[in-house]
């Protein structure tokens, strides 16, 4: 997808941020879309259909988490890309934002140049979106899920199925942070009952294997793998 094709809507009650996160995104080629509250971009969203969604926390009207809310019951925006920025930093507004259906956080005050480089890094999650591509490319890790295969720099590397199906999912959304109950539900659905801690044994193993800076803990929320 060409940027002058992508679309992203900007969500804050703050004409600054609008103006200046907005021009240095059209500088890059994007379509960009602006609303000045959460009701607004609700409305500006379903008609819009962007791939990616900037929201503000605090807004009149309608504020961030409510609009992620509805903005997810929109059949066509299931795909749509969220993150949130807001100069909140609290633990309860992250998590709050995570349930509510977003992607990403991205805490302000932050240079113009960082959050272009935020951007892209996020719609690279369009090109990895589906489970089904059968090889995703994620740094020095490549990931072959016909043949149940990754590679490390080039090394090949056989994992238990678990780790593997583990590192699969999060490699599908780089920088999403999936919540514990969703990597239980899609790693070990129905099988046996296994708690939190089946999940971190799991971390701490990928860790060993391809490196600890490779996966961060979004603390009282889950795990990402980062680029």
């Amino acid at each position: 997808m060409n940027k002058k094709d992508i679309k992203i809507l900007l969500v804050d009650d703050e004409p600054d941020i609008l103006e200046i996160v907005g021009y240095n995104l059209s500088q890059e080629g994007y379509q960009v879309i602006t609303a000045s509250d959460g009701a607004e971009g609700v409305i500006k969203a379903n008609a819009e259909k962007p791939q990616l969604i900037v929201l503000d926390v605090m807004m009149p009207k309608m504020d961030g988490i409510e609009a992620c809310e509805q903005i997810r019951k929109i059949p066509d925006l299931k795909n749509t890309i969220i993150t949130f920025l807001t100069a909140r930093g609290e633990d309860y507004s992250q998590v709050a934002g995570f349930d509510a259906g977003a992607d990403d956080y991205i805490t302000k005050p932050i240079k113009p140049k960082v959050l272009v480089s935020k951007v892209k890094a996020l719609l690279r999650r369009l090109k990895t979106d589906d489970l089904g591509i059968p090889i995703i490319k994620i740094g020095d890790i490549e990931i072959n899920r016909e043949e149940y295969k990754i590679s490390l720099k080039g090394k090949e590397m056989v994992l238990p199925r678990k780790e593997f199906e583990l590192l699969s999912l999060l490699a599908s959304k780089p920088g999403k942070v999936f919540k514990r109950e969703d990597i239980l539900d899609k790693v070990w659905g129905n099988e046996v009952v296994v708690g939190g801690r089946t999940i971190d044994v799991h971390i701490r193993k990928l860790r060993e294997k391809l490196g600890d800076t490779s996966f961060k803990t979004v603390k009282g929320v889950g795990y990402k793998l980062v680029e």
